[in-house]
């Protein structure tokens, strides 16, 4: 079969009850709902890391944080798959949000059109000794239209900033809202692109005889949209049906949170006190405080979805869906209050649980939701061997194409794992791990001998920490050796894959 386009959308930090085909009905994702009915959905994917650089490291590895060396947000990256899709045909491009290290290195690419977080300017480059401030896509066209990028002190000066929990109003022209933005750019891209079939002005002043190839070799479009990451600001207009919604949303006690190691209590303080990506944050916010996060978190979403659903009504119309595998996922979740907490950086379903989808109705039977244990970084693999490439022994991501071919012997993992380095957020600790199976989770925080468990087929919302319990001593004895051996012998599975040419990908 021919080596197919490959379309990887990834949106940051959105939780996987955001879709209304995968049992939200409170959500309007017309869009993602017809990915989800014609393809394959994954409903108990996992990220290996909950917060954007190192899941999103891991994924482009195909190795845990702690293998391949991005353990936080910042932390350099190191060689990535994509360059094996580029050196084996595949013309790859890169379109918003990656959240790569350093922020302007091709890592693997042809073409990077670069939008970062949506309230901050990226300083890395001057922090590590480059005068310069880096600018993205974004910063650039905000500047050509004569505005400034509306960063933390504009939504702090706001007079009712700490009833709003962290949801805004978009104040600026709708097409620049930042996923708005992102959704144009790809669109753009697509249009002036060799693969538009109806690009008929593009194809008068290229020369097929001197450029052979351009446009006929397989696509791999990476496109990354920043929200619905905080602040949670849509454009007003997409507000008012969520307004209206009676949405559910996880009561938090302070008996739940008083149970709570003491590192999610430092974490908490944290989230309280330093100005976090969601500006003002109460543990104890008004019922009416969270509905407006809750409502402006699923307008984003809503938002999201409408750009998705342009630019795949647009690679239709050129003619380069024809041929393609579509995957949706996200880079890890939202607490969005819940447990007495917000963002992403811990071990809760909110945080770690998200949605992938995989779209291929020629190559695969749809409608189908696959409910075994999966990793994000699978991903990784998977793309390798729909490129017809051999994914390394070494590679500890595990692909999900047996799956997607209803293979009745396909291997589940019986566990899944996920870990965080300390980090200006995460402080009162050396390292977070944790493991779960279908039934159990367990988190165990490194250098302070303490932990939780969750029986989730008794507690779902995983609010009562059965840790200390007596009746869960066997279970907890035996994730804990399961936790222990897993981080060990990755390593032991991983070293050098870095610089082991054993290690990179085979033509199948």
């Amino acid at each position: 079969m021919k080596r197919p386009n490959i379309i990887l959308i990834i949106t940051d930090q959105q939780r996987y009850e955001t879709i209304a085909a995968l049992g939200f009905p409170h959500v309007n994702t017309p869009h993602l709902d017809k990915l989800v009915n014609e393809g394959v959905a994954f409903s108990q994917c996992h990220v290996t890391a909950p917060s954007c650089g190192p899941s999103r490291a891991s994924l482009f590895t195909g190795y845990f944080p702690h293998n391949s060396g991005a353990l936080k947000n910042n932390d350099a990256w190191p060689r990535t798959w994509v360059q094996d899709l580029k050196d084996n045909g595949y013309y790859c491009v890169n379109i918003g949000k990656m959240h790569a290290d350093p922020y302007n290195e091709l890592h693997g690419f042809h073409e990077r059109f670069v939008v970062e977080n949506k309230q901050r300017r990226e300083s890395e480059l001057m922090w590590k000794g480059n005068p310069h401030i880096f600018e993205d896509e974004w910063d650039k066209a905000l500047e050509l239209r004569g505005f400034d990028r509306p960063e933390k002190p504009f939504y702090r000066d706001w007079p009712d900033t700490k009833e709003r929990q962290g949801a805004y109003e978009w104040k600026l022209p709708d097409d620049l809202h930042p996923d708005a933005f992102v959704g144009d750019m790809a669109i753009r891209w697509i249009d002036k692109s060799p693969y538009a079939t109806d690009n008929s002005k593009l194809m008068q002043w290229i020369d097929k005889d001197k450029q052979p190839s351009l446009g006929e070799e397989p696509l791999f479009l990476e496109i990354g949209f920043p929200g619905p990451h905080p602040p949670f600001d849509p454009v007003e207009s997409y507000t008012k049906e969520y307004m209206e919604k009676d949405l559910p949303i996880l009561p938090v006690t302070q008996e739940e949170m008083d149970a709570q190691p003491e590192t999610l209590h430092s974490f908490r303080k944290r989230l309280t006190q330093r100005f976090a990506d969601s500006i003002d944050f109460d543990p104890n916010a008004s019922d009416e405080a969270r509905k407006l996060q809750r409502a402006y978190y699923l307008a984003n979403v809503t938002m999201i979805d409408e750009s998705i659903g342009k630019i795949l009504n647009r690679l239709e119309e050129t003619g380069i869906l024809e041929d393609s595998v579509v995957i949706f996922s996200s880079d890890h979740g939202d607490c969005l209050g819940d447990h007495g907490l917000v963002e992403k950086w811990t071990m809760y379903d909110s945080s770690v649980r998200v949605p992938l989808v995989v779209w291929s109705p020629d190559r695969y039977k749809g409608g189908r939701k696959v409910e075994s244990l999966t990793q994000w970084f699978d991903i990784g693999p998977t793309i390798l061997e729909l490129a017809g490439l051999e994914p390394p022994a070494k590679m500890e991501a595990e692909s999900l194409i047996p799956f997607l071919e209803d293979d009745p012997n396909a291997q589940e993992r019986e566990y899944v794992f996920s870990e965080h380095a300390q980090d200006l957020m995460l402080q009162d600790l050396d390292h977070s791990l944790m493991v779960r199976n279908k039934r159990y989770k367990l988190v165990e925080y490194i250098g302070k001998d303490a932990g939780q468990l969750f029986d989730l087929e008794h507690d779902p919302d995983e609010v009562k920490d059965v840790w200390s319990s007596p009746d869960y001593s066997d279970v907890k004895t035996n994730l804990r050796k399961v936790l222990h051996e897993w981080f060990v012998t990755s390593t032991t599975k991983a070293t050098g894959w870095w610089k082991d040419p054993a290690a990179k990908p085979k033509v199948k």
